[in-house]
Protein backbone atom coordinates (compact mmCIF):
# COMPACT_ATOMS: atom_id res chain seq x y z
CA UNK A 1 0.00 0.00 0.00
CA UNK A 2 0.98 3.36 -0.97
CA UNK A 3 0.68 6.19 1.93
CA UNK A 4 -1.07 8.84 0.09
CA UNK A 5 0.70 12.35 1.20
CA UNK A 6 -1.73 14.07 -0.97
CA UNK A 7 -5.28 13.21 0.69
CA UNK A 8 -3.91 15.16 4.06
CA UNK A 9 -1.91 17.92 2.76
CA UNK A 10 -2.96 19.31 -0.75
CA UNK A 11 -0.49 22.23 -0.56
CA UNK A 12 2.48 19.78 -0.45
CA UNK A 13 4.79 19.54 -3.27
CA UNK A 14 8.09 18.36 -2.24
CA UNK A 15 9.02 15.07 -0.30
CA UNK A 16 11.29 11.90 0.22
CA UNK A 17 10.15 8.39 -0.28
CA UNK A 18 11.67 4.81 -0.50
CA UNK A 19 11.50 3.13 -4.31
CA UNK A 20 9.56 -0.29 -3.42
CA UNK A 21 9.83 -1.07 -7.12
CA UNK A 22 11.03 0.19 -10.65
CA UNK A 23 9.93 -1.94 -13.80
CA UNK A 24 10.64 -0.98 -17.55
CA UNK A 25 7.10 -1.13 -19.63
CA UNK A 26 7.23 -0.34 -23.09
CA UNK A 27 9.79 2.29 -22.83
CA UNK A 28 8.25 3.75 -19.79
CA UNK A 29 9.54 2.60 -15.89
CA UNK A 30 7.01 2.14 -13.50
CA UNK A 31 7.92 3.20 -10.20
CA UNK A 32 6.08 2.40 -6.78
CA UNK A 33 7.04 4.37 -3.53
CA UNK A 34 6.02 3.79 0.27
CA UNK A 35 4.50 7.02 0.00
CA UNK A 36 4.09 9.67 -2.29
CA UNK A 37 2.34 13.12 -2.94
CA UNK A 38 1.49 12.33 -6.57
CA UNK A 39 -2.03 12.60 -7.13
CA UNK A 40 -2.91 9.34 -9.69
CA UNK A 41 -5.70 9.68 -12.39
CA UNK A 42 -8.91 9.68 -11.15
CA UNK A 43 -12.53 11.22 -10.64
CA UNK A 44 -12.15 12.84 -13.78
CA UNK A 45 -8.85 14.58 -12.66
CA UNK A 46 -5.66 13.58 -14.32
CA UNK A 47 -2.76 13.01 -12.72
CA UNK A 48 -0.35 14.86 -10.96
CA UNK A 49 3.06 15.67 -13.10
CA UNK A 50 6.73 16.73 -11.68
CA UNK A 51 9.82 15.18 -10.81
CA UNK A 52 11.58 12.49 -8.48
CA UNK A 53 14.69 11.50 -8.02
CA UNK A 54 15.80 13.40 -11.03
CA UNK A 55 13.58 11.28 -13.63
CA UNK A 56 10.49 12.72 -14.85
CA UNK A 57 7.00 11.32 -14.02
CA UNK A 58 4.58 11.87 -17.11
CA UNK A 59 1.51 9.91 -15.15
CA UNK A 60 0.39 8.39 -12.61
CA UNK A 61 -2.28 5.28 -11.05
CA UNK A 62 -3.37 3.47 -8.61
CA UNK A 63 -3.47 -0.17 -8.96
CA UNK A 64 -4.12 -2.64 -5.84
CA UNK A 65 -3.56 -0.38 -3.47
CA UNK A 66 -0.22 0.80 -4.87
CA UNK A 67 0.50 4.19 -7.12
CA UNK A 68 2.54 3.56 -9.73
CA UNK A 69 4.17 6.75 -11.33
CA UNK A 70 4.95 5.94 -14.63
CA UNK A 71 8.16 8.07 -15.57
CA UNK A 72 10.99 8.64 -18.05
CA UNK A 73 13.30 6.93 -16.48
CA UNK A 74 14.40 4.39 -13.76
CA UNK A 75 15.30 4.48 -9.97
CA UNK A 76 17.39 1.94 -8.19
CA UNK A 77 14.81 -0.51 -5.48
CA UNK A 78 15.42 0.63 -2.23
CA UNK A 79 16.97 4.10 -2.84
CA UNK A 80 15.42 7.09 -0.88
CA UNK A 81 14.61 9.64 -3.29
CA UNK A 82 13.27 13.16 -3.38
CA UNK A 83 9.98 14.32 -5.41
CA UNK A 84 9.30 17.57 -6.72
CA UNK A 85 5.18 17.91 -7.96
CA UNK A 86 4.68 20.59 -10.17
CA UNK A 87 3.42 23.36 -7.94
CA UNK A 88 1.66 25.19 -10.57
CA UNK A 89 -0.26 22.54 -11.89
CA UNK A 90 -1.33 21.35 -8.14
CA UNK A 91 -2.25 24.58 -7.40
CA UNK A 92 -4.41 25.25 -10.48
CA UNK A 93 -6.31 21.98 -10.37
CA UNK A 94 -6.46 22.38 -6.73
CA UNK A 95 -8.51 25.78 -7.53
CA UNK A 96 -10.90 24.27 -9.95
CA UNK A 97 -11.64 21.69 -8.63
CA UNK A 98 -12.63 22.89 -4.95
CA UNK A 99 -14.72 25.41 -6.80
CA UNK A 100 -16.36 22.62 -8.69
CA UNK A 101 -17.47 21.56 -5.33
CA UNK A 102 -18.61 24.96 -4.32
CA UNK A 103 -20.47 25.42 -7.32
CA UNK A 104 -21.74 21.95 -7.22
CA UNK A 105 -22.63 21.92 -3.72
CA UNK A 106 -24.88 25.49 -4.57
CA UNK A 107 -26.59 23.85 -6.99
CA UNK A 108 -27.41 21.10 -5.16
CA UNK A 109 -28.52 23.34 -2.08
CA UNK A 110 -30.33 25.76 -4.86
CA UNK A 111 -32.45 23.46 -7.32
CA UNK A 112 -31.51 19.72 -6.01
CA UNK A 113 -28.92 19.03 -9.30
CA UNK A 114 -27.14 16.17 -8.89
CA UNK A 115 -23.61 16.20 -10.41
CA UNK A 116 -23.79 13.20 -12.39
CA UNK A 117 -20.16 14.18 -14.67
CA UNK A 118 -17.06 15.68 -14.12
CA UNK A 119 -13.53 16.40 -16.11
CA UNK A 120 -10.90 18.63 -15.85
CA UNK A 121 -8.71 19.80 -18.73
CA UNK A 122 -5.88 22.18 -18.68
CA UNK A 123 -7.88 25.57 -18.17
CA UNK A 124 -11.16 24.07 -17.75
CA UNK A 125 -13.43 21.68 -16.28
CA UNK A 126 -16.78 19.78 -17.31
CA UNK A 127 -19.69 19.73 -15.15
CA UNK A 128 -22.94 17.91 -16.37
CA UNK A 129 -26.30 18.14 -14.21
CA UNK A 130 -29.31 15.85 -14.28
CA UNK A 131 -31.45 18.41 -14.90
CA UNK A 132 -31.57 21.70 -16.80
CA UNK A 133 -31.27 25.38 -15.45
CA UNK A 134 -32.36 28.47 -17.03
CA UNK A 135 -29.51 31.18 -17.78
CA UNK A 136 -31.07 32.95 -14.19
CA UNK A 137 -30.53 30.05 -12.35
CA UNK A 138 -26.57 29.21 -13.58
CA UNK A 139 -26.31 33.23 -12.76
CA UNK A 140 -27.53 32.44 -9.35
CA UNK A 141 -25.73 29.30 -8.16
CA UNK A 142 -22.22 31.04 -10.04
CA UNK A 143 -23.49 34.45 -7.65
CA UNK A 144 -23.63 32.53 -4.81
CA UNK A 145 -20.62 29.59 -5.45
CA UNK A 146 -18.41 33.05 -5.36
CA UNK A 147 -20.29 34.63 -2.43
CA UNK A 148 -18.97 31.68 -0.89
CA UNK A 149 -15.28 31.72 -1.99
CA UNK A 150 -15.38 35.64 -0.87
CA UNK A 151 -16.62 34.03 2.68
CA UNK A 152 -13.12 32.22 3.04
CA UNK A 153 -14.56 29.40 4.93
CA UNK A 154 -12.20 26.10 5.53
CA UNK A 155 -12.22 23.39 3.82
CA UNK A 156 -12.14 20.10 6.62
CA UNK A 157 -10.85 16.92 5.14
CA UNK A 158 -12.38 14.17 7.16
CA UNK A 159 -11.90 10.23 7.55
CA UNK A 160 -15.56 9.06 9.36
CA UNK A 161 -16.40 5.50 10.52
CA UNK A 162 -18.66 3.49 8.81
CA UNK A 163 -21.24 4.17 11.34
CA UNK A 164 -20.44 8.43 11.22
CA UNK A 165 -20.64 7.45 7.15
CA UNK A 166 -23.94 5.84 7.32
CA UNK A 167 -25.30 9.39 9.19
CA UNK A 168 -23.54 11.73 7.36
CA UNK A 169 -26.05 13.25 4.12
CA UNK A 170 -23.11 13.91 1.57
CA UNK A 171 -22.58 14.01 -2.20
CA UNK A 172 -21.17 11.03 -3.92
CA UNK A 173 -21.47 9.99 -7.63
CA UNK A 174 -21.09 6.12 -6.89
CA UNK A 175 -21.50 3.59 -4.21
CA UNK A 176 -18.40 3.63 -1.98
CA UNK A 177 -16.55 0.94 -0.17
CA UNK A 178 -13.55 0.92 2.08
CA UNK A 179 -12.03 4.08 3.49
CA UNK A 180 -14.07 7.15 2.25
CA UNK A 181 -12.64 10.50 2.59
CA UNK A 182 -15.22 13.44 2.67
CA UNK A 183 -14.41 17.39 1.59
CA UNK A 184 -16.60 19.12 3.83
CA UNK A 185 -17.19 23.04 3.20
CA UNK A 186 -19.22 24.49 6.09
CA UNK A 187 -23.04 25.34 4.74
CA UNK A 188 -21.74 24.95 1.13
CA UNK A 189 -20.78 21.36 0.19
CA UNK A 190 -20.18 17.88 2.00
CA UNK A 191 -19.02 15.43 -0.65
CA UNK A 192 -16.84 12.20 -1.29
CA UNK A 193 -13.64 13.00 -3.16
CA UNK A 194 -10.64 11.31 -3.39
CA UNK A 195 -8.38 14.61 -5.05
CA UNK A 196 -6.10 17.48 -3.02
CA UNK A 197 -7.83 20.96 -2.19
CA UNK A 198 -7.41 24.02 -1.34
CA UNK A 199 -7.50 24.82 2.68
CA UNK A 200 -9.46 27.52 2.42
CA UNK A 201 -12.46 28.86 -0.03
CA UNK A 202 -10.42 32.28 -0.50
CA UNK A 203 -7.66 30.22 -2.40
CA UNK A 204 -9.98 29.60 -4.85
CA UNK A 205 -9.83 32.85 -6.48
CA UNK A 206 -13.31 33.22 -8.48
CA UNK A 207 -15.43 30.59 -10.42
CA UNK A 208 -16.99 31.73 -13.76
CA UNK A 209 -19.31 30.03 -15.94
CA UNK A 210 -17.62 29.84 -19.51
CA UNK A 211 -20.73 27.71 -21.27
CA UNK A 212 -23.59 26.09 -20.51
CA UNK A 213 -26.03 23.79 -23.24
CA UNK A 214 -28.10 21.03 -22.54
CA UNK A 215 -27.03 17.66 -22.22
CA UNK A 216 -29.23 14.10 -21.84
CA UNK A 217 -31.99 15.24 -20.23
CA UNK A 218 -29.65 17.84 -17.77
CA UNK A 219 -27.08 20.37 -18.49
CA UNK A 220 -23.42 20.62 -19.35
CA UNK A 221 -21.38 23.32 -17.72
CA UNK A 222 -17.83 24.27 -18.88
CA UNK A 223 -16.31 26.24 -15.95
CA UNK A 224 -12.61 27.63 -14.59
CA UNK A 225 -11.65 29.04 -11.27
CA UNK A 226 -8.44 30.91 -9.63
CA UNK A 227 -5.58 31.75 -12.47
CA UNK A 228 -7.05 29.58 -15.38
CA UNK A 229 -10.26 32.15 -14.92
CA UNK A 230 -7.21 35.12 -15.10
CA UNK A 231 -6.36 33.60 -18.13
CA UNK A 232 -9.77 33.24 -19.80
CA UNK A 233 -10.10 36.55 -18.70
CA UNK A 234 -6.93 37.55 -20.55
CA UNK A 235 -7.35 36.23 -23.79
CA UNK A 236 -10.74 37.60 -23.92
CA UNK A 237 -9.58 41.04 -23.37
CA UNK A 238 -6.84 41.10 -25.71
CA UNK A 239 -9.54 39.23 -28.29
CA UNK A 240 -11.59 42.50 -27.41
CA UNK A 241 -8.93 44.70 -27.54
CA UNK A 242 -7.93 43.38 -31.05
CA UNK A 243 -11.42 43.03 -31.91
CA UNK A 244 -12.47 47.00 -30.76
CA UNK A 245 -9.14 48.28 -33.04
CA UNK A 246 -10.77 46.32 -36.30
CA UNK A 247 -14.00 48.33 -35.62
CA UNK A 248 -12.85 51.42 -34.25
CA UNK A 249 -15.24 51.16 -31.55
CA UNK A 250 -14.98 51.44 -27.69
CA UNK A 251 -14.87 47.65 -26.16
CA UNK A 252 -18.06 48.16 -24.57
CA UNK A 253 -19.42 49.21 -28.14
CA UNK A 254 -18.09 45.98 -29.95
CA UNK A 255 -21.83 44.08 -29.60
CA UNK A 256 -23.79 47.43 -31.55
CA UNK A 257 -20.43 47.56 -33.87
CA UNK A 258 -20.50 44.00 -34.90
CA UNK A 259 -24.50 43.82 -35.33
CA UNK A 260 -23.92 47.18 -37.74
CA UNK A 261 -21.29 45.31 -40.08
CA UNK A 262 -23.61 42.14 -40.53
CA UNK A 263 -26.66 44.40 -40.79
CA UNK A 264 -24.26 46.09 -44.41
CA UNK A 265 -22.99 42.14 -44.96
CA UNK A 266 -26.11 40.78 -45.41
CA UNK A 267 -27.10 44.11 -47.18
CA UNK A 268 -24.06 43.92 -49.81
CA UNK A 269 -25.14 39.97 -50.51
CA UNK A 270 -28.54 40.99 -51.33
CA UNK A 271 -27.36 42.90 -53.41
CA UNK A 272 -25.17 41.11 -54.90
CA UNK A 273 -27.04 38.69 -55.45
CA UNK A 274 -29.88 41.08 -57.62
CA UNK A 275 -26.44 41.86 -59.40
CA UNK A 276 -25.36 38.14 -59.87
CA UNK A 277 -28.95 37.64 -61.55
CA UNK A 278 -28.51 40.36 -63.76
CA UNK A 279 -25.83 39.40 -65.21
CA UNK A 280 -26.87 35.51 -65.77
CA UNK A 281 -30.16 37.09 -67.34
CA UNK A 282 -27.51 39.19 -69.56
CA UNK A 283 -25.09 36.03 -70.22
CA UNK A 284 -27.87 33.76 -70.89
CA UNK A 285 -29.60 36.27 -73.90
CA UNK A 286 -26.48 36.27 -75.52
CA UNK A 287 -25.93 32.17 -76.10
CA UNK A 288 -27.60 31.51 -79.34
CA UNK A 289 -29.85 28.57 -79.57
CA UNK A 290 -28.29 24.93 -80.66
CA UNK A 291 -29.54 21.79 -81.09
CA UNK A 292 -26.47 20.38 -79.45
CA UNK A 293 -24.70 21.03 -75.95
CA UNK A 294 -24.21 24.32 -74.25
CA UNK A 295 -20.98 24.80 -71.83
CA UNK A 296 -20.26 27.68 -69.93
CA UNK A 297 -17.33 28.61 -67.28
CA UNK A 298 -17.99 31.49 -64.86
CA UNK A 299 -16.38 33.04 -61.75
CA UNK A 300 -19.87 33.34 -60.25
CA UNK A 301 -19.44 31.00 -56.96
CA UNK A 302 -23.39 31.46 -56.16
CA UNK A 303 -25.13 28.25 -56.88
CA UNK A 304 -28.42 29.30 -56.60
CA UNK A 305 -27.64 31.93 -59.26
CA UNK A 306 -25.73 29.44 -61.69
CA UNK A 307 -28.30 27.01 -60.76
CA UNK A 308 -30.96 29.59 -62.51
CA UNK A 309 -28.27 30.42 -65.76
CA UNK A 310 -28.68 26.67 -66.09
CA UNK A 311 -32.35 26.72 -66.05
CA UNK A 312 -32.72 29.63 -68.69
CA UNK A 313 -29.66 27.39 -71.11
CA UNK A 314 -31.70 24.74 -70.97
CA UNK A 315 -34.51 26.29 -72.99
CA UNK A 316 -31.66 26.75 -75.98
CA UNK A 317 -29.56 23.71 -76.23
CA UNK A 318 -31.07 20.44 -77.66
CA UNK A 319 -28.95 18.56 -75.58
CA UNK A 320 -27.02 19.13 -72.38
CA UNK A 321 -26.59 23.00 -71.13
CA UNK A 322 -23.84 23.39 -68.37
CA UNK A 323 -22.14 25.41 -66.30
CA UNK A 324 -18.87 25.15 -64.43
CA UNK A 325 -17.60 27.42 -61.52
CA UNK A 326 -14.89 27.58 -59.43
CA UNK A 327 -14.64 24.83 -56.68
CA UNK A 328 -13.81 25.62 -52.85
CA UNK A 329 -10.96 23.65 -52.74
CA UNK A 330 -9.64 24.06 -56.18
CA UNK A 331 -11.19 22.29 -59.50
CA UNK A 332 -14.90 22.91 -60.68
CA UNK A 333 -18.70 22.51 -59.28
CA UNK A 334 -20.91 21.91 -62.04
CA UNK A 335 -24.56 22.11 -62.72
CA UNK A 336 -26.32 20.39 -65.95
CA UNK A 337 -29.28 20.35 -67.08
CA UNK A 338 -31.60 18.78 -69.75
CA UNK A 339 -34.73 18.72 -71.79
CA UNK A 340 -33.82 15.61 -73.65
CA UNK A 341 -30.75 13.69 -71.49
CA UNK A 342 -32.05 11.34 -68.90
CA UNK A 343 -29.07 13.19 -66.57
CA UNK A 344 -29.99 10.81 -63.53
CA UNK A 345 -28.66 7.72 -66.17
CA UNK A 346 -26.15 9.64 -67.68
CA UNK A 347 -24.22 10.89 -64.99
CA UNK A 348 -21.72 7.89 -64.47
CA UNK A 349 -20.86 8.42 -67.86
CA UNK A 350 -20.59 12.11 -67.32
CA UNK A 351 -18.50 12.02 -64.24
CA UNK A 352 -16.18 9.65 -65.72
CA UNK A 353 -15.34 11.63 -68.79
CA UNK A 354 -14.70 14.90 -66.96
CA UNK A 355 -13.57 13.31 -63.66
CA UNK A 356 -16.43 14.31 -61.27
CA UNK A 357 -18.44 13.44 -58.64
CA UNK A 358 -21.56 13.94 -58.60
CA UNK A 359 -25.80 13.31 -59.18
CA UNK A 360 -29.41 14.53 -58.87
CA UNK A 361 -32.50 14.30 -61.06
CA UNK A 362 -33.12 13.17 -64.67
CA UNK A 363 -33.65 17.26 -64.98
CA UNK A 364 -30.83 18.05 -63.59
CA UNK A 365 -27.22 16.39 -61.85
CA UNK A 366 -24.92 18.75 -59.73
CA UNK A 367 -21.46 18.10 -58.27
CA UNK A 368 -17.72 18.45 -58.91
CA UNK A 369 -14.93 17.48 -61.41
CA UNK A 370 -11.38 17.55 -61.34
CA UNK A 371 -10.09 17.60 -65.39
CA UNK A 372 -8.78 20.90 -66.99
CA UNK A 373 -11.30 23.29 -68.74
CA UNK A 374 -10.26 22.01 -72.54
CA UNK A 375 -11.02 18.65 -71.64
CA UNK A 376 -14.39 19.35 -69.67
CA UNK A 377 -15.55 21.73 -72.61
CA UNK A 378 -14.55 19.18 -75.56
CA UNK A 379 -15.88 16.10 -73.23
CA UNK A 380 -19.54 18.15 -73.04
CA UNK A 381 -20.28 19.27 -76.27
CA UNK A 382 -19.54 16.01 -77.85
CA UNK A 383 -22.12 14.30 -75.70
CA UNK A 384 -24.02 12.63 -77.47
CA UNK A 385 -28.41 14.00 -76.89
CA UNK A 386 -29.56 10.56 -76.50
Amino acid sequence: MTKKLYYTDGHLFDFTAKVLRCEENKGRWEIVLDETAFFPEGGGQAADRGNLGGVKVLDAHEKGGEIVHYCDGPLPAGASVAGQVDRELRLCRMQNHSGEHIFSGTAHRLYGCENVGFHMGEGDLTIDFDRELSEDEIRSIETQANEAVRADLPIEITFPSPEELTALEYRSKKELTGEVRIVTIPGVDCCACCAPHVNRTGEVGVIKVLNAERHRGGVRLVLSCGMWALEDYRRKQQSAAEISALLSAKRDEITPAVQRLLHERDALKEKNALLAMELIRFKAAQQPETEGNLCLFEAIPDEIAVRELVNLLVKKAGGLAAVFFPGETGGYRYIIGSRSVDLRKAAKAINAGIGGRGGGRPEMIQGSAAASEDEIRGFILAFPKA
